[in-house]
This record gives structure tokens, C-alpha cells and sequence, in this order.
């Protein structure tokens, strides 16, 4: 080979690996309909992250867990964010990875009763009613789910289950319909903390998790490894900015308080256990779909 087609090769490496460098980056948040939201409350956020990376992102609006998956695995969008429980499925279907953590503060999940019940612990609840939240929801289904089983109750056969939303459930619980119910911790405090004609020992926590696995920006499998980690190398040394555009829309003060940390895969074996003892194995479609 000559050198002039040497150096014509190495130039045309160059172009090759700056493109990749170039292209736009797309980026879907899973649980948010619809660009103009996505503009609304993530808008900070793609700004903090264009500008600590250097690189262009554009949103790419998902209307559902599925339509995120297929995208990644079509190769559509290049960088979701998403919570535990879809990410397990995500990655069964698409092998994404997760590259940064949203350490949400206090994110665990309870089982709570009556402090009136005589249920004192969760052997109690063997043949009781328990509500609990959205089908799939990883704090208000999968996590507390999980602590049950954690106790030696098996939550698909030695209880009566139910779904429902967290204001109807607590309700149920109040009024004596449903025996417990198990929730995301901080949710249903704040449910509770608006009660005015109750004392504050009317319920009780007889359960209560660790703290779950982050939600996460994951990133698609076809993203170039060398591109991924300067994404995630570019956020934790600007996470005061990031962190800064995430919580500047009202609709994500949950994330109040967050850090962001580098995350592996294993990270999220807990989840996949919470799927198993949830009656579903295979963790492999999204539960209530």
C-alpha cells in the first residue's frame, strides 16, 4: 500500500470516527406522553445535557413502555429514561444498559394498616385483602410485592390482591375494606399527611423495603461504547447542572434531593426478583400491557 493511500485510509478513519461523534442523539423518557411535555418538563434537561456533553440531542416522543423498547431495538432513539421495572424488561428485550443512575431520595415502598387491624406483622396478612397500585409499578406493586415474599408470603397465592390507584386504596384502607396496602413509602405519606380529622397513629408501617434500584438513563446497544461513556463521563462531572435541569419542571420533584452515579447491570437483579415472586419469571413483556 502506498503512503498516500495510507494516509487517505487514516483520514478516512478520522471522518468515520468524528460522525460518529457528530450525529444528533435522540433520547426518550418513557412515562411522558407526547413532545409538547416532553418540551415542557425535560426541555432543562436536554439543554444541561447538550451543553456538558457538546453533543445535539432530540426528543423522541413514546407513547408507551413498549414503544420505547421497540425504538431502541429499532434503533430509533439511542438513550432512554426510565425506572427499574422497565429497564429489566428493556434490557430482556433490547440488551440496553444502564449508564446513569437518578438516585431518588427515600425510595423505598411500605406495607401499611390499620394501627386498629390486630394485623401486626405480615404473616397476618396470609388470606387478607391487600391493594396494591399500578399493575407493573415498581414501588407500588413489584417492591412491595417483593417485602411480602421477603416475609414468607407469597403474594400471588397466600393473598387476595388488588389494583387500584393510591388515593382509592388509601381510602379502601381507611374505611376497613381492604386489610393493607402496599405503596411507595413517600407517595402514600403524603397521602396520609393530608388527612386533618385522623390521629396520626390511625395507620401503621408493619413493612418496609430498602432502597430500590435507581431509575436511569439507559443506552441503546448500538450506541458505540467509546459514545456512551463520554455521555456518562459528561454528566457526572456537570451532575450539579444536569441534576438542575431535571428538577426545573414541577412534575419531576421527585427526583428533589438526587444524585447521579454510574450503574451496572447487576445492579437491578433485585427487580428481576421482585418480577419472579410477582408471578412472572420470565421478565420479558411489561406487566399490564
Amino acid at each position: 500500500m502506498s503512503i498516500k493511500s495510507t494516509i487517505l485510509g487514516l483520514s478516512l478513519a478520522t471522518v468515520s470516527a468524528v460522525s460518529v461523534f457528530a450525529d444528533t442523539w435522540t433520547i426518550a423518557v418513557t412515562d411522558v406522553e407526547g413532545m409538547e411535555r416532553l418540551q415542557l418538563e425535560w426541555g432543562p434537561f436536554k439543554e444541561a445535557l447538550e451543553t456538558a456533553t457538546g453533543e445535539e440531542f432530540e426528543f423522541f416522543a413514546v407513547n408507551s413502555r413498549t414503544a420505547a423498547a421497540e425504538a431502541l431495538r429499532g434503533e430509533t432513539v439511542d438513550f432512554v429514561v426510565s425506572g427499574p421495572a422497565e429497564y429489566v424488561v428493556i434490557n430482556k428485550l433490547t440488551n440496553a444498559k444502564p449508564l446513569i443512575g437518578l438516585g431518588r431520595p427515600d425510595y423505598h415502598c411500605a406495607i401499611i394498616t390499620r394501627a386498629d387491624s390486630g394485623i401486626n406483622t405480615m404473616q397476618d396478612l396470609a388470606g387478607k385483602k391487600v391493594a396494591f397500585g399500578d399493575i407493573g409499578s415498581t414501588s407500588n406493586m413489584l417492591c412491595p410485592m417483593q417485602v411480602l415474599a421477603d416475609h414468607g408470603i407469597d403474594p400471588v397465592n397466600d393473598i387476595e390482591k388488588i389494583h387500584t390507584s393510591r388515593n382509592i386504596a388509601h381510602e379502601a384502607l381507611k374505611n376497613g375494606e381492604v386489610d393493607a396496602i402496599g405503596s411507595n413509602a413517600n407517595s402514600w405519606l403524603n397521602v396520609r399527611n393530608k388527612e386533618t380529622d385522623l390521629p396520626y397513629g390511625f395507620f401503621k408501617i408493619i413493612g418496609r423495603s430498602g432502597d430500590l434500584p435507581n431509575d436511569m438513563i439507559m443506552v441503546g446497544a448500538h450506541v458505540p461504547t467509546e459514545a456512551a461513556e463520554k455521555v456518562q463521563t459528561s454528566i457526572l462531572e456537570n451532575k450539579a447542572a444536569i441534576i438542575a435541569g431535571i428538577t426545573a419542571h414541577e412534575e419531576n420533584d421527585k427526583y428533589v434531593g438526587m444524585d447521579l452515579v454510574a450503574i451496572e447491570d447487576s445492579a437491578y437483579d433485585y427487580v428481576r426478583s421482585m418480577y419472579t415472586n410477582a408471578g412472572y419469571p420470565q421478565f420479558d413483556n411489561f406487566i399490564g400491557d
